[in-house]
């Protein structure tokens, strides 16, 4: 019995540790995707309007 509790804690940790790195991994194409086409326009960064001030600043990574 306690085997079997040691491997569902043992998949649970490496179930989640898989989720996380899919997440990791999409977080970083969509990144490289963004960079990507920034090149390719030429542009410098993207403009998004703050709903507050309404005033225009460049997009942090975080968003």
């Amino acid at each position: 019995m306690p085997q079997i509790i040691l491997l569902l804690i043992i998949a649970v940790i490496a179930w989640i540790g898989y989720r996380k790195f899919i997440a990791d991994a999409e977080k970083l194409t969509r990144q490289r995707e963004r960079l990507r086409r920034q090149r390719e326009t030429g542009a410098n960064g993207t403009l998004v309007k703050d709903a507050e001030t309404g005033e225009y600043r460049l997009k942090r990574d975080d968003e």
